[in-house]
């Protein structure tokens, strides 16, 4: 072999060798992947900049809100020009961070050029602290395009984000997208600035609040602590439309209190995906229907959600009382067995809840609270869930079981007061939550 073949060959083994050492290094550095292994949506190679990949641990929910509907108002323009700052706050803290974003209800492709996540100074504040801004990358873009009916994961940021503490997610929208996707009872101030100012520290341009979170629809940790998820899906009395605004009185929100502090509670991460009105049975109105029962969502909603290890049903009191009414009792109930197998079949625990009193209330009549004594014995009979937790018991007042206690009760004799929600999530046994599904009910 003479001397020049010689570093030719040299020279050939190099390239290949830096080929390979390339493929093992994207291979393992930024593709996101679901627990059944497929690759996730918007999880493409690892990105430039700050949004780069964490560290190893769990993928757990840490917030989320289910998409409710159109925001009134948007039909034309969207929300073009401007920049919308979520609040939202953690339930598990970890090392790196990523996003869902929804375009369900949107009539055509909604347009991000520009998207970003960071710790706020305190909370309810539009101001991140200093040194947390971290841009977003989607397959390793800045920018993205999500179709009607889609949503899209972010790529994974690399940020520390601490737990019971509020997150700014950010994005920015240049052009006409027609209908908002959000959730109208957010119980949390967040904020529009005009023009693009995502990458904002300061939040002196967000001028307008908003008490609706847009868009935005999870935000996931990377954990080292957090073992997993649990998913939650109600109506208003888990949306927590009575509890005080900015301050996580919500009954999820206590319940995430207590699974990080509660010696032998699991560490899981806790998801709210409650909304106001929902039913079991029925969709409200529209195509796609706003407010989807939560059978149509259930698949969506939770059973998509990241590294859920355990699933609360609280829903029920709405098919009961809103038109059309559901007067059978067993129709409820095997809407509700309905949820369990369908979480059974991914080997969830599913807990489930009572439902709660409204005598007082202006939907209150004497049939319907028979159809609920109804379906709260079947709860507790054990024909619908793997165990329950008694919300009926907790709130009610002893000496007339149709109401709520005075004390717990927000003044509208259906929703609790905030001393209500604790005393929701104080009922909770946490220990249930650990667990093989159960059989076939």
């Amino acid at each position: 072999m003479t001397k020049r073949h010689g570093y030719a060959w040299l020279a050939a083994l190099v390239a290949v060798a830096v080929v390979i050492s390339s493929a093992i290094y994207l291979g393992f550095s930024g593709v996101l992947r679901d627990d059944d292994g497929s690759v996730r949506a918007g999880g493409g190679t690892r990105p430039h900049g700050s949004a780069a990949p964490a560290s190893t641990g769990t993928w757990a929910g840490s917030w989320s809100a289910a998409p409710a509907g159109g925001e009134p108002g948007t039909e034309t323009n969207g929300l073009a020009g401007r920049s919308v700052r979520n609040v939202v706050h953690t339930s598990v803290g970890g090392t790196g961070a990523r996003i869902t974003l929804s375009n369900l209800y949107g009539q055509q492709p909604l347009t991000l050029t520009h998207a970003s996540v960071a710790v706020a100074a305190a909370p309810g504040s539009a101001t991140a602290l200093a040194g947390t801004v971290r841009r977003l990358t989607f397959s390793g873009n800045t920018s993205v395009v999500i179709p009607a009916g889609q949503q899209v994961v972010s790529d994974a940021a690399r940020l520390k984000v601490p737990a019971d503490a509020d997150m700014l997610v950010t994005t920015y929208a240049p052009t006409p997208s027609g209908p908002v996707t959000y959730h109208p009872q957010a119980r949390q101030m967040s904020y529009v600035a005009n023009g693009d100012r995502v990458e904002d520290p300061n939040g002196t341009r967000y001028t307008e609040q908003s008490p609706y979170w847009r868009y935005l629809t999870s935000l996931d940790v990377l954990s080292h602590e957090a073992q997993g998820t649990v998913a939650i899906i109600g109506d208003s009395l888990t949306d927590g439309v009575t509890s005080t605004v900015g301050a996580n009185r919500r009954w999820p929100d206590v319940l995430a209190d207590r699974l990080r502090t509660e010696s032998g509670a699991p560490r899981y991460g806790v998801v709210n995906l409650g909304i106001s009105g929902n039913r079991i049975l029925s969709d409200g109105l529209g195509r796609p229907a706003g407010n989807p029962s939560g059978l149509s969502r259930f698949d969506r909603d939770v059973l998509g959600r990241a590294g859920v290890r355990a699933v609360v049903i609280d829903l029920g009191i709405n098919d009961i009382m809103r038109t059309p009414q559901q007067t059978d009792p067993e129709k409820i109930a095997d809407g509700l067995r309905d949820l369990v197998r369908q979480a059974h079949a991914r080997g969830l625990r599913v807990i489930g809840a009572t439902l709660m009193p409204f005598g007082g209330h202006r939907g209150y009549q004497r049939q319907l609270e028979g159809v609920r004594q109804d379906v709260n014995a079947l709860i507790r009979g054990g024909k619908v869930y793997d165990d329950y937790v008694d919300f009926d018991k907790a709130l009610r007042d002893p000496y007339d079981p149709r109401k709520l206690l005075p004390r717990y009760d927000s003044g509208d004799h259906l929703h609790p007061s905030d001393a209500g929600y604790r005393a929701m999530a104080d009922a909770f046994d946490v220990a249930a939550l650990k667990g093989a599904a159960g059989a076939e009910l």
